[in-house]
């Protein structure tokens, strides 16, 4: 009996035992699910306030990059225009349908006619038009803004002096106000990529200087960009054919009269850097040249250069025409044995002719120096 209650008491406590764990794992499978819960809604909350943010700062990127100073110029002006159009048609509805009611549509044509030429103004500098197409139009808007403006100030000045002038200013600032508006958008333009404004210009002026100084060469280009095919032809090439057909070279520029100065200064920088003959013929006769007639003499002495690689020496040439009386140019020469087989020639004694005579001038200086140093005749 007593093991069938230890059974039942130690069964109980298995019972109760597993109902406590079982117990402690739904609370903490029940804490866990309230912590991923909270944790969720904390990145939910935490979501919310990073949208928040972004939305805030994508409307005030759009602020920021809607109320520049550009934009807010370009749209209050278009606004103090919509304000001038609708200040001045009231007085001018009024003195027409006074008049007559079949009248009723002039002041929208005088309005319309004045700001649409205001607009061929702008279309005219974004297609960048010639000048006198926007001038025509500034006119015709002009024209049309100062009647309007002349119907409203007489229309006014019934009712008080002020109130004429008040109506043909506002009458007119609408399209000064446009224009002035029209006028720095071009200039900011302009100043926005001033170099490709400036290479335009460059382009300009250069194509400009070529037509004048080739009238010939650019007729022939413009005859063979109008005969080939519709941009088959660029007008540089046609200007490169038209140059060798004009002139006969293939490089612009160039003109035979050109090719024929180019060969002369190549032909005598070619002579220039060729090196002169140095031999000792050479030098002598350039030295009895120059004491045979010495007023052509030049004032600066001269130099004679000789070329580093000699082919021979000056004292050993092939064929002199002369014998000279030189030394040997070497040692080796001088101490070369003599050979004794053959008979050598005899000595050189000079004769009557072999030196030159001394130039009066060189007579001259001698005698001076002789008197002034007398040591050199042997006297003291």
């Amino acid at each position: 009996m007593s093991s069938w209650f230890e059974e039942r008491r130690a069964d109980r406590a298995a019972d109760a035992e597993e109902k406590r764990k079982t117990r402690a794992f739904d609370a903490k499978l029940a804490r866990d699910e309230r912590r991923e819960e909270k944790k969720e809604r904390r990145e939910e909350k935490a979501q919310r306030r990073r949208d928040r943010a972004a939305r805030r700062q994508a409307r005030a990127a759009r602020r920021e990059k809607t109320l520049t100073p550009g934009n807010v110029y370009r749209k209050g002006t278009l606004a103090l225009v919509a304000a001038s159009a609708l200040a001045s048609l009231p007085a001018q509805i009024m003195h027409f349908v006074t008049i007559s009611v079949m009248l009723l549509p002039l002041p929208f044509a005088l309005e319309g006619a004045a700001w649409v030429m205001n607009a061929g103004v702008a279309y005219a500098d974004e297609r960048k038009l010639p000048a006198w197409v926007r001038w025509l139009l500034r006119a015709l808007a002009l024209s049309a803004a100062g009647f309007a403006a002349w119907i409203n100030y007489d229309y006014g000045r019934h009712i008080a002096p002020s109130v004429g002038y008040g109506l043909a200013a506002v009458t007119l600032l609408g399209p000064l106000f446009f224009e002035v508006r029209q006028w720095v958008l071009t200039l900011t333009a302009d100043a926005t990529d001033p170099r490709k404004r400036a290479d335009e210009k460059a382009r300009a002026k250069h194509d400009k200087k070529r037509r004048k100084d080739h009238k010939t060469v650019a007729d022939v280009a413009d005859r063979l960009v109008s005969a080939a095919p519709f941009g088959k032809l660029t007008f540089e090439d046609a200007w490169t054919q038209a140059w060798a057909i004009v002139h006969g070279a293939g490089q612009p520029g160039m003109t035979p009269k050109l090719h024929a100065y180019a060969v002369r200064s190549a032909t005598a920088l070619a002579a220039a850097q060729e090196p002169a003959p140095v031999d000792p013929k050479t030098i002598r006769r350039r030295i009895l040249d120059h004491l045979r007639r010495p007023s052509h003499t030049p004032s600066q002495p001269l130099r004679y250069v000789l070329p580093t690689p000699t082919s021979a020496a000056l004292g050993a040439a092939k064929k002199p025409q002369v014998v000279t009386d030189l030394p040997p140019t070497s040692k080796a020469d001088a101490e070369k044995p003599k050979k004794t087989g053959r008979r050598q020639p005899p000595p050189h004694r000079r004769s009557k002719g072999d030196a030159l005579p001394f130039h009066p001038l060189a007579k001259t200086q001698a005698a001076d120096t002789a008197r002034k140093h007398t040591a050199v005749n042997g006297h003291h």
